[in-house]
């Protein structure tokens, strides 16, 4: 008996949607996927302008925030796994970033 490989194709992204609490992807299939918002703990505590400022990557297969420094792939999403940056290193982001935003509120 033989057995062939079946190869999946991964949809590339097209637009990307973040609101309070959920992060959806329009894919190339037709698809939309959504996720709690919750999963990526940095998108979680971005700001909205950082949440919007977004570029798809690789054509399309991931998605990087320049802002707050998180990419996410679309297997990543599909196959339905949230970030996993470590506890200690979202915590040494999440000082950094609180920390900048205070000295842009400064400046202004």
């Amino acid at each position: 008996m033989s057995i062939s490989a079946v190869e999946i194709k991964i949809p590339n992204a097209e637009n990307v949607t973040v609101s309070e609490d959920t992060l959806s992807v329009d894919l190339s299939d037709g698809r939309t996927i959504s996720v709690p918002l919750e999963w990526f703990p940095r998108l979680l505590n971005a700001s909205e302008a950082e949440r919007n400022n977004w570029i798809l990557i690789s054509r399309g297969h991931g998605i990087h925030w320049v802002d707050i420094d998180e990419d996410i792939s679309i297997e990543g999403l599909l196959l339905g796994k949230p970030s996993g940056e470590s506890q200690s290193s979202f915590k040494k982001w999440l000082q950094q970033h609180q920390s900048d935003l205070t000295s842009k509120r400064i400046s202004k």
